[in-house]
């Protein structure tokens, strides 16, 4: 019986976070941690259009619902398109864990800033976020911001200076924009630094696991 929630993460740090927004949602729901570093490296390096990338993220996510899932979500944003494209056979459901993110932030725009520490998080994200104000009937204006300094601190463990890095650039960016979205998971703990600015800041992982319990659910 597939009654389990599964996750592919890109960094072992993403585990208790996804633990507990899970517990907070669904206590009681039976969980799968999958951590594959390897994937987030070789796309930097290669690309998501990478034939041999976009195979070995599909085995990643079909070993990952392999414990009896019936959604599993990558909550890696660069690898996310091409997991969500995962050819489930029937079994259980593929999800990227900012699609919830982005059809609330079309909803909130048109001026949507794209934060992202890593610059190969940008593009996906940008598509992401055209494809779901297309399958509204929305017009938006997304823009990007590169906060290049910031990886270094999560790489190092340091996620204070990570998160007051990322806080720091969008303050001064925040004014052009409706609403901010944090393209990737590890960026959700901006949204708190940030809870005093007049603009929406929005991040992946709490209303990506809202949306995959319900999946379960129905």
């Amino acid at each position: 019986m597939r009654d389990a929630l599964a996750f592919l993460h890109t960094a072992q740090v993403h585990v208790p976070t996804f633990e507990r927004l899970v517990s907070e949602v669904a206590p009681g729901l039976r969980v799968r941690h999958s951590v594959r570093e390897d994937l987030l490296a070789d796309a930097r390096v290669v690309g998501i259009d990478d034939s041999g990338l976009v195979t070995r993220v599909h085995d990643a996510m079909r070993e990952a619902a392999s414990g009896g899932a019936a959604v599993v979500v990558c909550t890696c944003s660069t690898i996310g398109a091409i997991a969500e494209r995962t050819a489930p056979g029937g079994s259980f459901k593929a999800m990227r864990i900012d699609r919830a993110m982005a059809d609330r932030a079309v909803r909130t725009g048109p001026r949507v800033l794209i934060v992202a520490a890593l610059e190969s998080t940008l593009a996906p994200t940008t598509a992401l976020i055209l494809s779901a104000a297309q399958n509204a009937g929305i017009v938006v204006q997304p823009d990007t911001l590169f906060v290049e300094q910031a990886w270094s601190h999560f790489e190092a463990g340091d996620s204070v200076r990570y998160v007051e890095a990322l806080a720091r650039s969008i303050r001064a960016a925040a004014s052009k924009a409706d609403v901010v979205v944090l393209a990737q998971a590890s960026m959700a703990p901006v949204t708190s630094a940030l809870a005093d600015l007049d603009v929406d800041i929005l991040s992946s992982p709490a209303p990506g696991v809202q949306l995959a319990v319900q999946l379960i659910r129905e």
